[in-house]
């Protein structure tokens, strides 16, 4: 049954919109939402929210979609923000945007709108990855940059995600306080646009030899590449922005046997070959596996369509084993760190960063060589935020979180898969060098440091009471602390919304130097860590467990006993 309310809403808003200088495509898709209030109500009853990382919707018709005119709105409550929040910067701004449908002509009307406000405009020539987009926001000296993409969302969606001066993603208070100024533009024709043209400029393969340079001076071990620089690997870019840097880099840096899956090189928003372009999954490196073979190659990458996040597979006993985020951050930390050790390049100034799931493991490591190491919120641009409080004081080595994202370096101020595929495949001739592979250097650290396992348990609430019912799990899990979870005893509880880590064996409550996030984590004395966090834009509430083992065992035996371990788990939470 249609909902009058929401339906009159919607329609005096798709109205609004037909009295507004629109395309034909647009204004014959509202005509045909009109003939279902259902979708109508869909499309315009709510705005598309510009959250804290921005904009991310289906595309179409609407203001609960993504389309030029939401992009041009957003981009306008954005100029305004800057123009008051920054007077002393350059009014100046770079713009990159992925293979995704429709991202071109996002990033022209994000161009278009800017440059009627009066800012200077860098755009890239054609599909750039994300962290491009992050170095050219700070080698340009820009107020802000735009990176028109959704990650490794379906094909089905687009995104617009807003960088600071600094290179990173916006945090407070200055992400809160844009979303506000979007809110205010309530129409299209509150937008400038159509003007100042001669303030855009084009940014093109210059431009990326001053990116591949950093990306080339990251290198520890450059006799090591040379010496195994025909080592076969094989890299896959599931259709997106990777096809541009990374075979440029592996072959700047000297790989000579990097074998592209070629199907997958072609920059295509329909992501025809791969049911999901995320490298997080098994699926999505399937055709580069199967090359892997077909050449004998040792080792796998796959980048997301913005190439930000790699995916890894490592060649173990004729089979190859994908290696999860935490993994992946493992050995290229344990790398760094140790080169830096053998050079004697520590000052003691020195720190590496991690999101507060993302594994212990890295902990030990910084402990191990005497880094210091800093715990922050979900998302990069936390550790983004680090970096640029440390400026000048504190040397920035590199920082991983585990959900596929690392970044080495400071000259980029998000997570770069293009120097963690060229920083990886420097690993993987390292780990040869020493007759070794990848899959051997995990298990070296393993013996070193224990058995680190962690994983992601997901419960989706459908209906339209799931986050109600989320809400209310965060409370009971708040008033009813389990005491012990798999037959340990819960020795700390820390509540990020209410900033607080508790003792529960003395009482006595320490804060927690962090923004306030809906976000629980139990402690127990065996060492795991279970982290508790509602997605807050769907109805999902998601588990992170680590877990610390013994490594005394064989794989298998310890993967038995993970499994048993996160059963019970399960039922103490009652999930």
């Amino acid at each position: 049954m249609v909902d009058n309310e929401k339906y009159s809403l919607a329609l005096a808003k798709a109205n609004l919109w037909l009295e507004c200088n629109i395309d034909n495509n647009t204004r014959n898709e509202i005509i045909q939402l009109m003939n279902n209030p259902d979708d109508l109500i869909d499309a315009f009853y709510e705005n598309l929210e510009f959250g804290t990382g921005g904009l991310r919707g289906i595309m179409g018709a609407g203001t609960n979609r993504m389309n030029v005119y939401v992009v041009e709105m957003a981009t306008q409550g954005l100029c305004n923000y800057l123009t008051k929040a920054f007077p002393d910067k350059p009014k100046r701004v770079a713009i990159a945007y992925d293979s995704r449908n429709n991202s071109k002509a996002f990033a022209m009307a994000t161009a278009d709108v800017f440059a009627s406000n009066g800012f200077e405009v860098h755009v890239f020539d054609d599909i750039r990855p994300t962290p491009e987009l992050s170095y050219a926001v700070r080698k340009l000296n820009c107020v802000s940059g735009v990176m028109i993409t959704a990650s490794h969302n379906p094909k089905e969606y687009n995104g617009y995600k807003a960088y600071g001066y600094d290179g990173g993603q916006f945090v407070a208070p200055h992400d809160k306080n844009i979303i506000q100024e979007v809110k205010t533009i309530e129409s299209l024709n509150d937008v400038k646009k159509g003007k100042n043209q001669h303030l855009i400029y084009t940014l093109g393969s210059a431009f990326d030899e001053l990116y591949l340079n950093e990306v080339v001076n990251l290198s520890l071990q450059p006799d090591i590449i040379r010496a195994y620089h025909d080592m076969p690997m094989v890299y896959t870019p599931l259709h997106g922005t990777g096809v541009k840097m990374v075979p440029a880099a592996l072959k700047k840096l000297g790989f000579t046997n990097v074998h592209l899956v070629e199907e997958q090189a072609i920059a295509d928003g329909n992501f025809p070959t791969t049911q999901s372009p995320n490298p997080e999954e098994r699926a999505a490196m399937t055709m580069a596996i199967e090359k892997a073979h077909a050449i004998n190659a040792e080792l796998v990458f796959a980048t997301d369509p913005d190439a930000d996040r790699v995916g890894v597979a490592v060649k173990t006993n004729d089979e190859f084993v994908l290696l999860n985020g935490n993994q992946t951050a493992a050995i290229l930390t344990y790398y760094i760190l140790e080169q830096w050790k053998q050079k004697n390049a520590f000052l003691g100034n020195e720190y590496i960063v991690k999101t507060i799931v993302t594994t212990e493991l890295l902990t030990e490591m910084a402990r191990s060589y005497g880094v210091e190491i800093y715990d922050v919120l979900t998302g990069f641009k936390y550790i983004a935020e680090i970096i640029r409080n440390n400026e000048g004081t504190k040397k920035y080595i590199c920082g991983g979180e585990e959900s596929y994202g690392f970044l080495v370096g400071e000259y980029v101020r998000d997570k770069d898969a293009v120097s963690a595929c060229t920083m990886i495949a420097e690993v993987a001739a390292w780990a040869k060098s020493q007759q070794k592979t990848l899959w051997d250097i995990m298990m070296d650290i393993y013996k070193r440091y224990g058995y680190y396992r962690e994983s992601l348990i997901s419960i989706t609430k459908k209906g339209s009471s799931g986050l109600d019912e989320i809400k209310q799990m965060m409370i009971r899990y708040r008033e009813q602390s389990p005491k012990t979870i798999a037959g340990s005893q819960v020795v700390i509880v820390k509540d990020y919304l209410k900033q607080q880590a508790t003792d529960l064996h003395t009482g006595v409550s320490t804060p927690i130097l962090l923004p306030k996030s809906d976000v629980l984590q139990f402690v127990t004395s065996d060492g795991t860590i279970v982290s508790i966090r509602p997605s807050g834009t769907e109805p999902k509430i998601k588990f992170y467990v680590g877990m610390k083992f013994n490594f005394t065992e064989p794989i298998n035996v310890l993967e038995h006993r993970v499994q048993e371990k996160l059963n019970q788990i399960k039922v103490d939470l009652g999930l």
